[in-house]
């Protein structure tokens, strides 16, 4: 017979050992796995306040708090085409407390314009496209177009007599025209300028013929008469103006509408992958969310990871054959 001592002593080991096969157990992962997100969610953005990315994350921001019951900050950390923000991530812990909210040209761009990335595509994987935000041509109203196809027309009549503006060297409203010139085998001459607050002024003014840019840029001059808006670059016509053709309509698989999606780090956790992904998915279909973006000039995309990197595939090889068609040279 155990004297009550050893008992009590063997009651406790066992107990003990207990708690280690518990610790240990699937039902412990799975009970760690459901305590995500635990401390604060950060969604770094490659530029600065104010811009598209930026735009889009501070909308959905709120929202996601309320499903993950846990704070998100949006910060901003602009610089060297996206790399400052890539850094960042690329060496921080994959374990999905950190991700980059922006477009998707720090992928599929800028290894096609950039000598030297500060950091490896290759350590980014897709979360979610969150949205995308189309890009219209606009002409001013000296040119006596009314249609892409009057416009088209009416450029081949005057090689190299209409200017274009863009917002920079290898940005979508640059890779937008230069694709719609080598479909069309158009002779335009390129006026870059360092964003949309110096090329639509520029446009304005009659300085440069047409552009692309995205509606909430344009809507004011447009409504004024001062520009006229031929068509949209997406893949189909923007229901911000459904009345406007898209250039897809006449040049089939035309598509450089801007997205905007989360990347995380390779090697973050898949059951973390799955939850932000599928609550942002929701998110996306909250009609005070869906409402916000429209007055942004912004649609709703809500994609799954998988979806989401199919079409980064297809947008990077329709953005090689731009650079191409421009002969950009990596700087």
């Amino acid at each position: 017979m155990l004297n009550c001592d050893l008992r009590t002593r063997l009651a406790r080991l066992f107990s003990l050992c207990a708690c280690v096969l518990l610790a240990s157990s699937p039902c412990s992962s799975v009970s760690a796995q459901n305590a995500y997100p635990n401390q604060i969610v950060r969604f770094i953005v490659p530029f600065a306040a104010g811009g598209l990315p930026d735009t889009v994350a501070r909308i959905i921001a709120p929202q996601l708090e309320a499903k993950l019951k846990q704070t998100i900050v949006v910060e901003n950390r602009p610089g060297s085409g996206g790399g400052i923000a890539a850094q960042a991530i690329a060496s921080a812990p994959a374990d999905g407390y950190q991700f980059i909210i922006t477009d998707n040209s720090f992928l599929s761009t800028n290894p096609f314009i950039y000598k030297q990335l500060a950091y490896d595509p290759k350590d980014f994987i897709t979360v979610a496209q969150v949205a995308h935000a189309p890009l219209f041509l606009a002409v001013h109203p000296k040119l006596p177009v009314k249609s892409i196809k009057e416009f088209i027309d009416y450029v081949k009549a005057n090689p190299g007599k209409v200017n274009y503006g863009s917002s920079g060297i290898g940005t979508l409203h640059h890779l937008s025209m230069e694709a719609l010139k080598a479909d069309q085998k158009l002779d335009m001459a390129h006026v870059p300028f360092r964003g949309t607050g110096q090329s639509v002024p520029a446009l304005l003014g009659g300085h440069v013929e047409a552009l692309f840019s995205a509606y909430p840029s344009l809507s004011g001059a447009a409504d004024g008469k001062q520009v006229i808006i031929l068509a949209g670059n997406g893949a189909k016509r923007s229901g911000l103006l459904p009345d406007v053709p898209a250039i897809a309509e006449l040049i089939t698989g035309f598509d450089f509408a801007s997205r905007i999606g989360i990347f995380a780090k390779v090697g973050t956790p898949e059951h973390v992958l799955s939850l932000i992904s599928s609550k942002v998915i929701e998110v996306t279909k909250e009609p005070d969310v869906i409402r916000r973006f429209a007055i942004a000039g912004i649609e709703a995309a809500g994609s799954r990871p998988e979806e989401f990197r199919k079409v980064l595939a297809e947008e990077t090889r329709r953005v090689e054959a731009a650079v191409r068609a421009a002969n950009i040279q990596p700087q």
